[in-house]
């Protein structure tokens, strides 16, 4: 990792503990502190606790670990979120959009992205939705018992 806006070695370590199926770790955010993407916090506690140290005054970048599947198959599924909380300045608001590049260099594996500027978008329900579906077949509605 040459990019300096990612130099930090906990950026890695983060997504390497989301990724690997040895811990329990399921979420990591990170802050762009206006020049660098800086590790924030990580947490076991899923969605719920991912979206809780989502900050208004912060512009972040987070890696969230689900799991998707039906009875027959169960899946890790990742997503990459941007929150642009409604306090941020516009300068930083504003650069947010070059900055995602290098936060894409440190989570790079993801099936589904968000981005959100508003806490009324952080509906657990239609994000967990929307990754079930990114997720393929999902035979959960089939009740025949061959």
């Amino acid at each position: 990792m040459s990019d300096p806006v990612i130099a930090d070695p906990q950026l890695k370590a983060a997504v390497e503990e989301v990724l690997a199926d040895s811990n329990d770790t399921n979420w990591c955010v990170f802050n762009f502190d206006g020049k660098n993407i800086v590790f924030n916090t990580k947490g076991t506690d899923g969605l719920h606790g991912l979206l809780a140290a989502l900050e208004d005054d912060q512009a972040q970048f987070a890696y969230l670990r689900s799991v998707s599947g039906d009875a027959e198959s169960k899946r890790a599924k990742f997503s990459f979120i941007t929150w642009v909380g409604e306090s941020v300045g516009a300068l930083k608001r504003a650069k947010i959009s070059v900055i995602k590049a290098s936060a894409k260099k440190v989570i790079q594996n993801y099936g589904t992205e968000f981005h959100f500027t508003e806490k009324d978008e952080l509906d657990e329900t239609a994000i967990m939705t929307k990754i079930k579906k990114a997720g393929g077949a999902d035979y959960s509605g089939n009740t025949s018992q061959n």
